[in-house]
This record gives structure tokens, sequence and C-alpha cells, in this order.
């Protein structure tokens, strides 16, 4: 929870905001916000109201469809097998893989900007992590620009536009979550501050820029996905009208390589490499660091019970010790009910070895995950057997 501010806003709040040329007409105050009332929030300035619909076109599902509801098999899915006969589009590449009633977790190949409507996910704050690809997150709250290993954290119902730099291949991984995400609670302060411990701070965290203010009126295409689907309506006035905000309520990225890991003599365990946490799931990032330095350490991973969770890991770049036949893109599942561990030789492997170059996204959730159609297609059906000798 950190403050930020662009543009012109009043000095108190809700009070009128006269717009310049002695007109007497004002700016249009919103709040945006969450959880009510009570969440995180910021207070916007718009040109025009921002409640101006024209048009409600046609609704399409979008929710994902299972194919396996209770699995207890590890998997292994080849996620750059995604894309070659996937759609071009923003929204139409993203490809749902795994799922329960807290997030939607994929990937997407996207081939062009996001030109001709503007998106506002209205179920879910939406993580993406770039993994391929470079370009800007255009929002009516600022601009981003991103590139290779960019977690962008976008809040609920904030209205944006994907905009990507041509020529160049583009892999998404994302996740869509049902209840916000926050930086680890254990990592902050009673007043929300990054403590000195934390593995990043707010230097590390690059805020919108370059607030566009478009005043314009006419036929601007919106879609917003709300219960699983995806409705679109025409605004009457371009959605980036705002001319000043302020609070704590906005996008943000934080890119992989900032994370500074946490090592010791002996393994850590993996709440060390968190960065995000939901009240359903947190996110680790596995970074280039130093391997324990006990003398008898070992330093692949000890094979651990997954009771409680359902663990997923997107692997990015670099040498994945604890696996074999693992590349970038892979993404491991390792269901609760079953414990799981280094393969076969890893561990002999790492004894003596100083350190890693890997680069991995974690996501363990609460919650057992299913599987969808799309994921079957590319699970590799035997990584389960992987641990047998």
């Amino acid at each position: 929870m950190f403050y930020h501010t662009l543009g012109q806003i009043p000095r108190k709040r809700h009070t009128q905001f006269e717009k310049p040329g002695g007109s007497g007409k004002l700016y249009y105050e919103q709040l945006f916000g969450t959880i009510g009332f009570d969440g995180m929030s910021s207070l916007l300035y718009h040109v025009h109201r921002p409640t101006q619909v024209k048009a409600v076109l046609d609704s399409v599902e979008a929710a994902p469809r299972v194919a396996v509801e209770k699995n207890m098999l590890a998997r292994k899915l080849v996620g750059f097998n995604i894309g070659s006969e996937a759609q071009t589009d923003f929204l139409d590449s993203r490809t749902p893989l795994l799922f329960n009633k807290d997030l939607v977790l994929g990937v997407a190949a996207p081939q062009r900007s996001m030109n001709e409507y503007f998106y506002k996910n209205a179920d879910a704050d939406e993580l993406i992590f770039v993994h391929r690809g470079t370009g800007k997150l255009r929002t009516l709250l600022g601009s981003i620009d991103f590139g290779y290993g960019d977690y962008l954290v976008i809040p609920r119902g904030m209205i944006y536009q994907f905009e990507l730099n041509d020529g160049e291949p583009v892999r998404l991984l994302y996740v869509e979550s049902h209840s916000p995400i926050y930086t680890p609670k254990r990592y902050r302060n009673h007043f929300g501050q990054l403590l000195e411990h934390s593995p990043f701070c707010e230097r590390d965290i690059r805020r919108p820029q370059d607030l566009e203010t478009h005043d314009e009126t006419g036929e601007f295409i919106m879609k917003i996905k709300k219960q699983g689907a995806i409705h679109t309506l025409v605004y009457a006035t371009h959605p980036f009208d705002v001319v000043g905000w302020d609070g704590y309520n906005f996008p943000y990225a934080f890119n992989i390589q900032d994370f500074e890991p946490i090592t010791g003599r002996v393994h850590q365990p993996p709440p060390v490499h968190q960065t995000f946490q939901t009240d359903s799931f947190v996110v680790c990032s596995f970074c280039p660091r130093l391997y324990d330095y006990h003398p008898k350490a070992i330093p692949a991973p000890y094979n651990h019970s997954n009771i409680d969770s359902d663990e997923v890991i997107y692997y990015v770049d670099g040498d994945f010790m604890s696996r074999n036949d693992i590349a970038p893109g892979h993404i491991t599942l390792h269901p609760g009910g079953i414990p799981h561990g280094p393969a076969p030789g890893a561990m002999e492997r790492s004894i003596g070895k100083t350190g890693t170059e890997e680069y991995a996204v974690m996501v363990d959730t609460f919650r057992p995950l299913m599987l969808t159609e799309q994921a079957m297609t590319i699970d590799d059906g035997v990584y389960w057997k992987s641990w047998i000798e």
C-alpha cells in the first residue's frame, strides 16, 4: 500500500473542481475503490461523466471449461505449445489452463495491440507476467512500459489497453484473482511500508506515468468481464479522460530481476521467495541466488508434502536445478495430497554447487485446481512417472 498521484486535483476531496476558462463547469469526481468503501481506493477527476453508456452489444461466455475436476497426478504442461494456432488478439489469445473458485491461471501469446477496444476485468485483479515481448500498459490512470520479467498488477475494474511493440514475439503468464493482490503482509509494518528485511521495496515498484487526458465524444468499445462472460458496451466518451487522480488503488509493475533472494546456511523453504499474496493463493519468485553455505548443505529442495495446497511452477529461464527435462515455458502442477521433491539425481548433482541462475514463478493455491480442456492438449502425460528411478 503506497500513495501516488498524477495530473491536477483539487486541494480538498469531494469539493468543486472547476474546469479552466471561467465557465463554471466542473470536473466529475469518481471514487475508484475495492471492498466497498473499506479497501484501497483512488479519487479520479474526469472531463466527462464516466457513467455514459450508449449501447449494450453482445456477451460472450469466457469461463474456463473443466476437463479434469479432481486431479491427483503431477503434470507438466508445455506452455509454448499454446499460441501457434491461437487468436492474435490480446483477449482471444488468453488460454486458461488451471482454475478454481479463487483464480484462473493461463498463458497468452498475443500478436497485435489492443487498438479497437478498451478492457476492464470486473471479476478479478490481474497479475500478468511478461516472459517475452515489450510494450506499454495504457490505463486511465497513466501508462507503464513493460518488458522481460515484469509483473503487471492490475486492480479489478481498471480500464486499460495492452500495446505491443511490433515485431517481437510475446509470451505472457496471467492470473486472474477473485481476491485482491497484495505484497506479503510479513514484509510490511503496521503502516503498510515494506520493511528492511523485505526482498524488495517501494523503490523497485514502477507506478503509472504520462497521464493521457482525452476530451473526446463518440463511440468507444468497452469489453467488460463479469461473471465469467465478456460483455461489449459502447461508451459515449473516451475512457481515458482523467485530468488527475490520487490514492492507493492503481496498477503497477515489479520486475522479477529486482527481487533480492533470501539465502541461508541450509536450504530455505519456499515462503522466502514470496512476492505477492491473496486470501486464497501466494506467488513466489525463484531468482539467481547463492546456494546454501553449510559445509554439509544439500542445495536441492528436500521432499515435502503438498497437503494444503496445489503448487504450480512456471519456468522462465536458466538452470532448473531440481528438475530434469524442463525448458522455458513449461508449467508443472504438483497437486495437494501427495509429496513431491527433486527429480532423481538432482539432489546428488546439487551438492557442491555454489549458485543457480534460474528464473521461475510459483503459484501455490489453498484450494485444489481443475484442469481445462486446453491444458490437456499440452500435458506431456508422463511427468507423474518422472520420480521412478
